[in-house]
């Protein structure tokens, strides 16, 4: 469905956008002629809310456009004269399998926690500092693999430039014409065949010429001693090969070796190879194709065969045909992006170049801009998270920096979490294997942890890991007490059943839900107070309270001066994390038949943490103290966990809880970093105001998203914010937390009418819905796995079965339940 430009708030029919969306297919798939999308850029025949498109180049790494199938990624500049497509495979970090659990340290923690509850928090973040802290302090980085450079032969100068993203096919493209001749490059990752392909077409034959260089990269800053080392050469008369191996860091070796190699196929023309250079020229076509792999079985494994590898996945394309390869890819990708699709009003700003799109919406609407925004979130999913793959880290799997920001690892205090937000309600659960299995493995470690470190039972994971699963407190004790990290990631578990309600997967999982209700009940402690069970030591993630004495304080450990030190008791955080958790192991318990005596003991200790604690001034307290944060309009906001993505502040609230959470909104504002304002857009979405979380969504495109819509963290790209604002997109349309399923929730002005198709709620529903003028048209349920629907509805509704009507009862809160079939659809209007 697509929207008129000259009738930018009513729908238009959908066959002229599904007419378009055929015909480029089919000529794709066909391959019988050139394809000049542009054309349909410029006639505005194109769906505004699944394409992105530019009229010049990427200047910078983050404003190229991205394509993955999970393992492999590609970032691709659009430029003409030196194309740059710059590349990744995701098990390639520095290091090798390594740990950093510390043996005894659970003999300190007595004294550490005693200090804590004597308010002497210096003294027991020095013993933290020395005894309970992970070695190394720090972790290993996700690294950039190569960059293939394209140099054509009379490109410099050109017109009718334009690049795009078709979020419909996963293909990013790039068109300009030069002395005549219109070229253009299509780049798509394939998922079944693990190749990332780059075809090369033009409008007149024998006019594609260029030479490839196939360049590896090091880490720079370390130039001088650095341990990772590449070989560039020629492979046979048609490719170009680079090997390495990882860099050594923080005494750990490095251990991954690599190969990643280009196999160019032309029609006509001529192709040699020169030294390290790949020579065509005069072709009428050419498809080049890259693969790569590295040594990495798993975690503790590194004793794969690159090369081998690399040579099997060309030997599965050998006998293929650039269209079957390309059917194959498109045949897999449309299998998870088709299954939803959301549609909102279009203006004529929607078919704007998208520079220019996130300029105007600011002061004129463009609702598409905000499914666009949605979709793409969607993509980054599909590309960056499949079964089988390494989950999705700080960047996705893109990054062009041999030391990025934060290491693009897997920070857990948040940026984790928030990158599979929108793994279940987008209808992507399988995108979710990744990160149950991330968990399974941070088990391991995390038991040694829990026992060398605590001297507790169970598994126990803090604020940070990377490829070799290492789950020991790090960074400093400043970070490193956040001890709820792995319960967090639990939730995850829990969430992942209720949207698929997979007996069978609950089962399996059980033991990891209860591994980490196991820690917790040896480490909580009674508070001083007498009523309450606390974490100790705890954090509030990354904010200096201006309580508990702080002030600036050399940190013998981080070796740098800091506000003072976040460890506390009982953060609000931990206990909201911790009340969901306990509350989901019991109700699967219940579900799974286990009525043990430890079950019990978690139902007695739920009941004693922390309650939400409303402040002097009527905001919700960040600390079980009654302290504020020494940072004005700190960007975490770790005490709202209860309220988006947790449930205990939703159900705890009453109209003074309410109040204290808005006014905590308030009081830090709109601006941030881009995850920050994703996370306030979902927040102020489960407060029912949409005009609020969509007047953030606007200023988190403008100043806290990249050209390409990735999101940032302040200056450096990462995923996460992307991600955030497609689930909070979701939770504006659609939420089912409460025990019932609430359609438009949040509906913001902008958004007065729209369609939805393929969106998930908890109970495994999938739903499709049109509503115009702010109300809902009809409903269409379809239930995966039986069981009791209920909806919020108007009182005059029917329901129908397969044309037939349906039986359902109505509660007297305006809600009615539906028994439902497995399988079966049911219509609600």
């Amino acid at each position: 469905m697509i929207l008129t430009s000259d009738a930018p708030t009513t729908y238009m029919k959908l066959p002229p956008l599904l007419s378009f969306s055929i015909a480029l297919l089919s000529v794709i798939y066909s391959n019988a002629q050139y394809l000049d999308f542009s054309a349909g850029l410029n006639a505005k025949a194109f769906n505004p809310s699944t394409v992105s498109w530019y009229n010049a180049p990427a200047k910078k790494w983050e404003d190229a456009l991205p394509v993955g199938n999970g393992r492999l990624g590609a970032m691709v500049f659009g430029r003409s004269g030196e194309e740059r497509i710059q590349l990744n495979e995701e098990t390639y970090w520095s290091g090798g399998p390594y740990s950093t659990v510390v043996k005894g340290g659970y003999k300190v923690l007595p004294e550490i926690q005693k200090l804590v509850f004597e308010e002497k928090y210096l003294a027991a973040h020095n013993l933290f500092g020395r005894h309970l802290m992970g070695y190394p302090v720090e972790q290993q980085k996700y690294q950039s693999l190569a960059n293939l450079h394209l140099f054509f032969q009379n490109q410099d100068s050109t017109t009718e430039y334009k690049r795009w993203l078709n979020l419909e096919s996963g293909i990013t493209s790039v068109s300009y014409k030069s002395n005549g001749i219109t070229y253009q490059r299509d780049v798509f990752a394939s998922a079944p065949d693990q190749v990332i392909v780059i075809r090369l077409t033009a409008d007149k034959s024998g006019s594609i010429s260029f030479k490839a260089n196939l360049r590896g990269v090091r880490n720079q800053a370390h130039s001088n001693y650095a341990t990772d080392y590449f070989r560039m050469d020629p492979y046979g008369s048609d490719g170009l090969i680079l090997t390495g191996k990882s860099a050594d860091y923080m005494g750990v070796a490095g251990k991954l070796k690599y190969e990643a190699r280009i196999k160019a196929i032309p029609e006509g023309g001529r192709m040699k190879t020169d030294g390290v250079d790949l020579i065509i020229e005069n072709a009428n076509t050419v498809t080049l194709y890259f693969a790569a792999a590295t040594n990495f079985v798993n975690y503790k494994d590194v004793r794969a065969n690159p090369h081998q590898r690399v040579e099997d996945y060309f030997a599965r394309i050998k006998s293929k045909s650039y269209t079957s390869i390309l059917e194959a890819a498109l045949a897999d990708y449309k299998h998870f992006f088709d299954r939803v699709s959301l549609q909102l009003p279009t203006t004529e700003n929607s078919f704007l170049p998208l520079p220019e799109r996130i300029q105007k919406i600011q002061s004129s609407p463009d609702p598409s801009l905000s499914a666009l925004s949605y979709n793409f979130g969607r993509y980054l999913m599909i590309a960056s998270s499949r079964p089988g793959t390494e989950p999705a880290n700080l960047q996705g799997i893109w990054n062009d920096n041999m030391n990025p920001d934060w290491d693009s690892k897997y920070t857990t205090n948040i940026n984790t979490q928030m990158n599979y937000w929108p793994v279940e309600s987008s209808n992507l659960s399988e995108c979710a294997e990744p990160l149950v299995r991330f968990i399974k493995e941070l088990t391991d470690q995390g038991t040694q942890v829990a026992r060398e470190h605590y001297g507790a039972k169970g598994w126990v994971f803090h604020q940070n890991t990377d490829l070799w699963r290492v789950a020991a407190p790090m960074d400093g004790p400043t970070w490193g007490t956040f001890t709820v990290g792995g319960a967090w990631l639990c939730t995850h578990l829990w969430e992942h059943y209720q949207y698929t309600m997979d007996a069978a997967f609950l089962k399996e999982t059980y033991p990891l839900m209860k591994g980490s209700v196991q820690f917790f009940m040896d480490f909580l402690k009674p508070h001083p107070n007498g009523k309450w069970l606390v974490t100790n030591p705890s954090t509030s993630p990354e904010n200096f309270p201006d309580g508990g004495g702080n002030k600036p304080y050399f940190d013998e450990v981080t070796a740098g001066f800091r506000e003072g030190t976040t460890i506390c008791a009982g953060s609000s955080i931990d206990m909201q994390i911790l009340f969901d958790l306990f509350g989901y192991f019991i109700e699967a318990s219940a579900i799974l038949g286990d009525n043990s005596a430890f079950v019990q003991q978690v139902k007695v200790a739920r009941e004693k943490l922390v309650p939400p604690q409303i402040g002097r001034d009527g905001s919700l307290q960040e600390w079980s103290d009654d302290w504020k944060s020494l940072e004005k309009n700190h960007r975490h906001f770790s005490h709202m966990y209860g309220l988006y993505p947790g449930k205990v502040l939703y159900e705890k609230r009453t109209p003074a809880l309410t109040e204290a959470y808005k006014k905590v909104l308030e009081e830090r504002g709109d601006a941030s970093t881009g995850w920050s304002r994703a996370w306030k857009m979902a927040l102020w979405a489960r407060l029912g105001d949409g005009n609020r979380a969509n007047k953030i969504y606007k200023g988190f495109i403008k100043e806290q998203s990249c050209l390409s819509l990735f999101a940032l963290c302040g200056r450096a790209p990462q995923v996460d914010g992307t991600f955030g604002a497609t689930a909070a997109i979701t939770e504006m349309l659609l939420q089912s937390h409460d025990g019932f399923i609430k359609l438009l929730p949040a509906l913001p002005d902008d958004w007065s009418s729209g369609a939805f198709k393929g969106v998930c709620a908890r109970g495994a529903f999938e739903l499709d819905y049109v509503w115009e003028n702010k109300q809902l048209k009809q409903v269409k349920i379809t239930s995966k796995a039986g069981g009791i629907c209920r909806l919020e509805a108007l009182p005059n509704v029917k329901v129908t079965q397969n044309g037939n009507t349906a039986a359902f009862n109505r509660l007297p809160n305006g809600i009615i339940e539906i028994k439902t079939l497995k399988g079966e659809v049911y219509v609600v209007e």
